[in-house]
Formats: C-alpha cells, sequence, structure tokens
C-alpha cells in the first residue's frame, strides 16, 4: 500500500492465502499499525505444527510469541493490548464455545470429547474446486478430513489453555448443501452431576453474541444466519453421565469477518457491537 495511506491507517485486516501476513504483517506491526489475520499464520504456536498442516515454514519467532488468539469470549483482556491479532478458525469457535464453561469446571473428561460438525459450502472458500461444484454437493452430506482437519490442532490449543491440561478429541467435520452455516454437536463424559443448563447460562450472561437457550431448546443454523452470534443448547443423556452440547454460528461472521470486527472493537476501545447489528449476506 502507499505511505500516504498507511500513515493514515490504524489497523489491517489479512484475509490472505496461508503465508502471506507470515511475510507481511511484521513490516505493518513496526510502523504502528494493528494487524488482524483471518488465516492461521499465527493460530498455531508450535511452529513445525503449523509448517506439517499448511506445508508452509513459520519463520517469525517474535511475531508468534506476541500473536493474541482472538476469540473475545476467552482472550478479551489481552485482545485489548495486542498488536496481532490471530483471528479463530471457524470451526474452533464454534467448538471452544462449546466447551469453554465446562473445562473451566474441569466437569468433563477431556480426553473422551467427540466434536461432529456440519458445514456450509463457503467453508471450503470461494476457488475453483470439483469437490465444491454444485452439482457435487447438492443433495447430499458427507464428512471429509475426518479426525484430520486443519482446526484440529488450533482447536486443541486453545482447549488445552482454558482447561489447563491436554486436551485431546475426535473430529468430524461435514459438508453440507447450504451456502453458509456451521452446527457444532459436541459430547463429552462428565466428571460430576452439575447443573449444566445453569452453569452454561452463568458462564455467557455476559456475553452479548452467545446465546443460550432455555432447556430443551436447540440452536439452528438459520437463526444466525448472517449474524455475530453463537447459540448454544445442551442436553444431558438419560443416565445423567454425558452430556450434549450444540452450538451453532454463521462460519463466515462469528467464525470469521464478524469476529474480525468485533476483535477491532475491542481493539480500539469501542462498542463491541459496533458494525455488527446490521449485516449484509454474501452469499
Amino acid at each position: 500500500p502507499d505511505d500516504a495511506i498507511l500513515r493514515q491507517c490504524q489497523v489491517i485486516f489479512f484475509a490472505t492465502p496461508h503465508g502471506v501476513a507470515l511475510e507481511a504483517a511484521g513490516e505493518f506491526i513496526k510502523k504502528g499499525i494493528k494487524v488482524i489475520d483471518l488465516g492461521a499464520d499465527f493460530r498455531l504456536q508450535d511452529q513445525q505444527q503449523y509448517q506439517n498442516w499448511y506445508g508452509i515454514k513459520h519463520t517469525q519467532n517474535e511475531l508468534l510469541a506476541q500473536a493474541v488468539y482472538g476469540l473475545p469470549e476467552v482472550y478479551r483482556e489481552q485482545i485489548k493490548n495486542a498488536n496481532l491479532i490471530a483471528n479463530p478458525g471457524c470451526y474452533p469457535s464454534a467448538i471452544i464455545l462449546a466447551l469453554k464453561p465446562l473445562l473451566e469446571a474441569n466437569a468433563i473428561d477431556t480426553k473422551s470429547i467427540i466434536a461432529d460438525c456440519k458445514s456450509g459450502v463457503s467453508g471450503a472458500g470461494r476457488a475453483a474446486n470439483v469437490a465444491t461444484l454444485f452439482c457435487e454437493v447438492n443433495e447430499s452430506l458427507k464428512p471429509y478430513n475426518v479426525n484430520h482437519h486443519r482446526h484440529k490442532p488450533e482447536t486443541e490449543q486453545a482447549l488445552s489453555a482454558i482447561a489447563g491440561v491436554e486436551v485431546d478429541f475426535i473430529f468430524t467435520p461435514h459438508l453440507v448443501p447450504m451456502s453458509r452455516g456451521m452446527l457444532a454437536c459436541v459430547y463429552v463424559d462428565l466428571l460430576a452431576d452439575i447443573d449444566a443448563q445453569k452453569l452454561f447460562e452463568n458462564s455467557y450472561t455476559d456475553e452479548h453474541f452467545v446465546t443460550v437457550l432455555g432447556a430443551g431448546s436447540v440452536p439452528e443454523t438459520r437463526s444466525v444466519r448472517g449474524s455475530n452470534f453463537c447459540q448454544i443448547g445442551v442436553k444431558k443423556t438419560a443416565d445423567g453421565k454425558r452430556l450434549i452440547i450444540m452450538s451453532a454460528i454463521d462460519n463466515l461472521v462469528k467464525g470469521a469477518s464478524g469476529q474480525a470486527v468485533q476483535n477491532m472493537n475491542i481493539l480500539f476501545g469501542l462498542d463491541e457491537k459496533s458494525g455488527l447489528e446490521q449485516i449484509g449476506l454474501l452469499p
């Protein structure tokens, strides 16, 4: 960008292929410009893990060390003073919000978590790809990258940080024939007899963008379409030993651009809801 433009710039959003922010973000930060990266270049703290999953050697040790994971419901205070924000992926956003209250309460077995997730086709990006052509996805539902999705290590890293112990989970993402939307159904083994409904309501009572539905209600992707909201519902199994957490977001908003704007608002001391009340839909 032109230097004259940069002198007026306070924040830059990277919505670019992996590796672009890795090489360019540092120069903007040196100029005093905040950076919010919607890609994965600064999400994983383990550089070798990043190279294994994204096929790119991570060369920015200092930048990685100062990067803040941009999930406001978990890292709001750190975001306020960040120079570099790693905007979370869509699946991690839905799964982490579904598990945060339980991990903070040490209420679940951290080694027996299962996340069964469905995403609209926009989650695969806009590039031409046979697998996402209309005739390939219409009237069909399919799992993909079973337990080997790039978002798995990112999610485990964040969950482990919240829990204070290593968290591992089975992750099966699915592609569904709709443009946008994401639904995560997360299954956990409870360590104690808890009131899950009250736990979630208390945990998210001050979070504008997380809606804990009433007992017996379930989230729907259409209810959060085009919004920055996450809807959560919980249901115990009949024996009370397991819990099902259902989490719905718009993968393009709370799972991407909306969350990036939410992070910017926090970064600059603005109302967290600014720019996120009315959103045009594309697609």
